[in-house]
């Protein structure tokens, strides 16, 4: 790619709105602004140079008054207009509040994960059952937020040694209960959120599916890729690899999109649940850079792979899994951060992490209920979209393998499934050791029955 002249990177993304709603307080806090002049100097800017009027206006008028919804409440009126037209700040305590919260970096927190004891019990024959309410129990540890943000109740989970079905969050502390499910969901942890680069994946689909490449690579991962053509199959790059599976007691679906943890953890939440209307009865999913694998009870080998990966699962689908999902609560506790709705500190004072998640929590309840479109619910989905869930280059991804699935219905896993279906126990259940042998062990028993009848370094490399 260097001796091509082709530059590793990514396009520049649209503005954030919750940071343009900072720099239009940080204009006020100053000198002050007029409507129309800081407008064209915002433009200037490449990221928000397709900045619309009207989105203009929400925003000053989000900062002036905290929008539609909440202008009833005094303390959203953070700046002014006077009489000869400039913005300025409401106060001399609104200006100190911003200079105390400026930035944009929101630190990122652990949540405490207890057992939950259940209050209340169902009342004798014949009257209504109370309902039985989750509290929270004896204290396992902590777990990143970013980790419980991907599930929804009744998802399953490894940690502390146990496998841990998830009721929901009481107070920011994830409550769980103990299980018996065999193939727990293991979402990424945030240290592998970033994923490969566009340009970067596109070399590897190359190098992986074009056999003249093969030559360059050592003779394991040349035997490796013949047994995979002899196995199952190794479309052109702008195809897409689908293999179904039956392993024991469960059903696989793995793809090979190549476009990093994020896209292929979106793909994920998204295909498990297309998967329950079709009746495949899926158990979880896993997440790597170059692959994403499904796992549950109904065989999913007769399913229509072109309806199954349709681009449309960005629109409804997704939107109801964002509802469902923690996600977007705290993508938009961030966004309230960030443009200065919810302040963290004050004079002599800071606001616990609690503090914070409720004001928020109540504010992002209210805007849905009576402003579902209101600016900085706007604010927070595009932020989810383009930083936590890689939405547009998923969608790009879809889109461009519209009509060029390559399904390929197994009786048993594939040599390219091996990495993937590995990940399945990457997370550790007793300790580092007992990990390690039965990843060790993993590793042994899907390599054996991938290249069954595979006889390494007798075909033609090239």
């Amino acid at each position: 790619a260097v001796m091509e002249n082709t530059l590793d990177g990514e396009a520049v993304s649209p503005g954030a709105l919750d940071v343009l709603a900072q720099h239009i307080m940080g204009r006020a806090t100053g000198s002050g602004f007029h409507l129309e002049a800081l407008y064209e100097e915002v433009r200037r800017t490449a990221p928000y140079q397709n900045l619309d009027w009207e989105t203009w206006e929400r925003l000053v008028d989000f900062v002036a008054t905290g929008g539609y919804a909440l202008r009833v409440y005094d303390k959203f009126h953070r700046i002014i207009r006077r009489k000869d037209g400039l913005w300025v700040a409401r106060t001399a305590r609104d200006k100190q509040l911003h200079r105390m919260n400026i930035g944009t970096i929101i630190e990122a927190k652990s949540l405490p994960v207890s057992l939950a004891r259940f209050m209340g019990r169902n009342t004798s024959t014949g009257a209504s059952p109370t309902r039985r309410t989750p509290i929270a129990g004896r204290k396992l540890g902590e777990i990143e937020e970013y980790f419980i943000e991907t599930l929804t109740p009744g998802d399953t989970f490894l940690f502390a040694g146990e496998v841990l079905r998830f009721i929901g969050l009481d107070n920011e502390t994830v409550l769980a209960t103990r299980t018996r499910d065999d193939k727990p969901a293991i979402p990424s942890y945030n240290g592998g959120k970033f994923p490969l680069s566009t340009f970067l994946a596109e070399r590897v689909r190359e190098m992986v599916y074009n056999r003249e490449s093969w030559t360059d690579f050592p003779q394991q991962v040349r035997d490796w890729m013949q047994a995979q053509l002899e196995h199952s199959a190794l479309p052109p790059a702008d195809h897409l690899l689908v293999e179904t599976f039956p392993r024991r007691d469960r059903h696989y679906l793995v793809c090979y999109p190549f476009e990093g943890r994020l896209a292929h953890q979106t793909l994920g939440m998204l295909l498990t649940r297309r998967l329950e209307r079709a009746g495949a009865k899926p158990l979880g999913f896993v997440a790597s850079e170059y692959a994403m694998a499904v796992w549950g009870l109904g065989d999913m080998r007769e399913l229509d792979m072109a309806d199954l990966f349709d681009p449309d699962m960005l629109g409804d689908d997704l939107d109801a899994w964002l509802q469902e999902s923690a996600l977007m609560k705290r993508t938009f506790r961030a966004c309230a951060q960030i443009s200065g709705l919810i302040a963290r500190r004050f004079p002599g004072d800071r606001k616990t992490g609690r503090q914070i998640t409720f004001s928020t929590d109540l504010i992002y309840d209210v805007l849905r209920s009576h402003e579902p479109d209101h600016i900085l619910l706007q604010a927070a989905r595009q932020d989810a979209a383009t930083g936590l869930l890689d939405v547009r280059r998923l969608s790009d991804r879809l889109q461009k393998i519209e009509g060029k699935i390559l399904h390929k219905p197994l009786d048993k896993i594939s040599p390219l499934a091996v990495p993937v279906m590995l990940e399945v126990g990457r997370e550790p259940v007793l300790n580092a050791s007992a990990s390690e042998a039965i990843l060790s062990e993993a590793a042994e028993d899907f390599a054996e029955e991938a290249f069954k009848g595979f006889q390494p370094g007798l075909h033609n490399s090239s």
